[in-house]
């Protein structure tokens, strides 16, 4: 059967005109059979096509965002480092600047744009090429779904020459005009900036302004949206921070689309255009930003806790969780500031200490008390621990004359010091020598009222030294672990108000026997209050009480006030000589300022997913471990070490006694090798550890290496700027105190309590000469 439409004319050209139609007809319908082809992907020829669930949900690899409690995003974590925006999020001079560069018709096509496309293949014929062809809507194709990039949509005709652009091509076109029926015009420019990459690690319009200018997308001025929107064709090449002169050409190109295309008047973009490039870099990372310790504890707890949800722990780096933490991004900062500030002078003090001494890693000699040997071979040893040297040895296949020489070979480096980053040329060896001499610290804060950790510094520099002191570390607390004595006996009967002699005590061991001393190596003799006492940390009135309660009792105690680690059962943990981490003291100690009830350390509240809906919810988890008036007294013999005498009276130096109660403690390990202060307010406790790399690394005497010297100053330097920020609920104040007991003096009476018992009467002589060093 034969059709006519339409009758030609009689011609001379009737025939070739008549051709050129049935061509054209041919031609189209041709083209149309080509894109039902490619669209349903007839007999498998031409590889798959997004569908219909993938258009309404893209699959898009989205960042999960780690939230401070007041609202600030404080890391992130991401394969790519994407953060989405809403459309009414961006400045108009991203509009405006992306429409007239990218897609001048954006808002009259429906996907192609019929003119741009005519103008790409009369340039390919005439050789002047006049601009791209692609508009907003098929570059989000593209950017969305990697059709040219994804195997998932190749098929058997992807490999004929000359099919594979075109087919890819072909399928932009329908993605994009599917993505035009789904979205509107403002929710296809959203999704393009939020999958466009910008170099240096960003991902989408919202991470690259934070990235190149430290600022929100809606913050951007026209220099800055036109910098951003002009890196949208080539992000390596135009990148600002390191090709600056090809950047700025292009931003200027940009400017001179936004004239033609009357987004800014001739004045204002040649006025723009004379203006430099500036730029706020700060490229995110984790080894940069606030709180880099927690937030790799966050990671792993976070990967455990989504898989609990049916989640792939995987999945924190493309689904773009939210969590919500209890950090205060404002507490983070103070903390950071003061722990750097002390650790800064510390090391001064360190390395003036240690200047024409020799090396820091020693042992006390067995020969001569109070003087101190350099380890043989100490740096030696490390290194033979080291990946380097591991893969020396593989590949010099174990002589181990080429690897030492090459563990010696002097390269540039760069490395850490308290002065910034340094370029400098060193060995491994060196290297080695170099980071062992640093001194280490931590920092801890958490509100006792509901557990909530408000701050978290878990080292000096996170890119330089990974390790966390907060969590993973576990040291001798010192003295610091002395309130868990004094707790046992005080809720086992032992009053406040009896006194106890400093004095020497000599305790039955199995095989020997044991007598402590103190810090100073003497006895005063004279009879103290546990107040008193446990202020100034006499050593042997701990040890009097652990003879009397037992070392198994004060260990319950101490477990049932929050310290996880194992504990050596001998009367010596009465001086802290049992490893814990500063996480775990800090619970303990917040029992004290929470009447009573222990609660377990929360740092997150919930967690969302990427539209919002709550996945968890975290609460707090309290329950009462001893009685609120033993809470109290124990509050009220620590607050004896702010008092004149006491070991961190140093606090007033910062302001932060006056019209403020604290109770603290300080603690030093034998040979001062760790420092550690804790501190308790009536609605903040807070502490924190300083010490070597490991226990051989440290000052050689008191006066420097004591906790109240090398850890105090952290606390009362955070304290002072907490105090002085007004935005915070942490003021000065005093203690709740429960209307079952009365003070007087250095005691604290409850109803019913006797009379106290003079433990001057129950003294035994000592029967073995005291230890060398005994803990602070």
């Amino acid at each position: 059967m034969r059709f006519n439409y339409f009758e030609l004319a009689d011609g001379k050209y009737r025939k070739i005109i008549g051709n050129i139609w049935k061509f054209t007809g041919f031609g189209v319908l041709a083209f149309i059979i080509f894109l039902v082809a490619v669209n349903f992907n007839l007999f498998w020829l031409f590889g798959k096509m997004p569908s219909s669930d993938d258009i309404d949900n893209p699959n898009s690899e989205i960042a999960s965002e780690v939230i401070s409690s007041d609202g600030k995003v404080i890391g992130k974590f991401a394969y790519e480092n994407r953060s989405p925006i809403d459309f009414n999020e961006l400045s108009p001079n991203i509009v405006n600047a992306l429409v007239a560069t990218e897609d001048v018709r954006f808002t009259v096509h429906s996907g192609i744009d019929a003119r741009s496309t005519l103008r790409v293949i009369t340039g390919i014929f005439t050789g002047q090429r006049k601009g791209g062809g692609s508009t907003i809507s098929q570059q989000l194709a593209k950017n969305l779904f990697k059709l040219r990039e994804d195997d998932f949509y190749r098929g058997p005709l992807y490999n004929v020459p000359g099919i594979r652009q075109l087919l890819i091509k072909t399928k932009e076109w329908i993605t994009a005009i599917k993505l035009e029926r789904r979205y509107t015009k403002q929710e296809i420019m959203e999704k393009y900036l939020n999958t466009v990459e910008f170099s240096s690690g960003a991902y989408g319009i919202k991470s690259a302004a934070k990235t190149y200018f430290k600022k929100e997308p809606s913050e951007l001025n026209a220099e800055e949206a036109a910098i951003l929107v002009g890196m949208c064709q080539n992000p390596s090449r135009f990148n600002p921070k390191f090709h600056p002169v090809a950047a700025k050409e292009r931003r200027n190109i940009v400017f001179d689309q936004m004239v033609k295309y009357n987004k800014l008047s001739l004045e204002q973009g040649e006025a723009l255009k004379k203006k430099p490039v500036v730029l706020n870099y700060s490229p995110e990372s984790h080894n940069s930003g606030p709180a880099p310790y927690f937030r790799q504890f966050l990671k792993d707890w976070l990967k455990a806790e989504i898989v609990k949800e049916g989640y792939d722990a995987n999945d924190i780096y493309t689904k773009g969780f939210k969590v919500y933490t209890t950090i205060d991004s404002h507490m983070q900062t103070y903390a950071e500031e003061a722990l750097r500030e002390n650790m800064k002078d510390q090391q001064k003090k360190f390395y003036a200490h240690w200047k024409g001494k020799g090396n820091p890693w020693v042992l006390e000699s067995k020969a001569k008390e109070g003087r101190y040997e350099e380890i043989p071979n100490y740096i030696e040893n490390i290194a033979k621990t080291t990946a380097r040297f591991r893969e020396l040895k593989r590949e010099y296949d174990g002589d181990m004359d080429k690897v030492w020489r090459d563990m010696k070979k002097p390269t540039k480096m760069r490395v850490f010091t308290w002065q910034g980053e340094r370029d400098t040329v060193l060995s491994s060896m060196d290297s080695i020598r170099h980071y062992k001499f640093f001194l280490h610290s931590s920092f801890l804060a958490m509100d006792p009222r509901n557990g909530h950790i408000k701050a978290w510094v878990g080292g000096i520099n996170y890119k330089h030294f990974k390790y966390d002191h907060v969590y993973q570390g576990k040291r001798q607390p010192g003295s610091t672990f002395k309130p868990f004595v004094y707790c046992t006996a005080i809720d086992n009967g032992f009053s406040t108000c009896e006194r106890v002699t400093d004095q020497p005590i000599t305790i039955q061991v199995p095989g020997s026997s044991w007598t402590p001393k103190n810090s100073d190596g003497k006895y005063s003799y004279r009879s103290m209050t546990l107040r008193q006492a446990l202020g100034q940390s006499i050593n042997t009135v701990s040890a009097y009480l652990i003879n009397q309660f037992k070392a198994e009792n004060v260990i319950k105690y101490a477990h049932k006030l929050g310290i996880k680690s194992e504990l050596p059962e001998v009367p010596a943990i009465c001086l802290g000589i049992g490893d814990v981490s500063l996480y775990e003291l800090m619970a303990g100690y917040c029992v004290f300022a929470n009447q009573g009830k222990y609660t377990e350390p929360i740092f997150v509240t919930k967690i969302s997913d990427k539209n919002g809906e709550v996945i968890k919810e975290y609460y707090s988890d309290s329950k009462e471990v001893i009685s609120q008036e033993t809470a109290y007294k124990m509050i009220h013999l620590m607050r004896g070490a702010t008092q004149p005498g006491g070991t961190a009276i140093g606090l007033s130096r910062y302001g932060v006694l006056d019209g403020n109660e604290i109770a603290a403690k300080t603690g030093t390990t034998s040979n001062f090798s760790d420092g550690w202060f804790m501190g308790i307010t009536p609605t903040l406790v807070a502490g924190g550890w300083t010490g070597g790399d490991d226990p051989t690394i440290h000052f050689r005497d008191i006066n420097l290496g004591q906790g109240a010297r090398l850890s105090m100053p952290t606390w009362g330097g955070f304290f002072q700027r907490v105090y002085a920020d007004k935005t915070l609920e942490y003021k000065k104040g005093t203690f709740l105190k429960p209307s079952t007991v009365s003070i007087s003096g250095d005691c604290v009476f409850t109803a019913g309590e006797g009379a106290y018992i003079d433990s001057t009467q129950k003294y035994t002589p000592p029967t073995a000469k005291p230890a060398d060093d005994e803990l602070l």
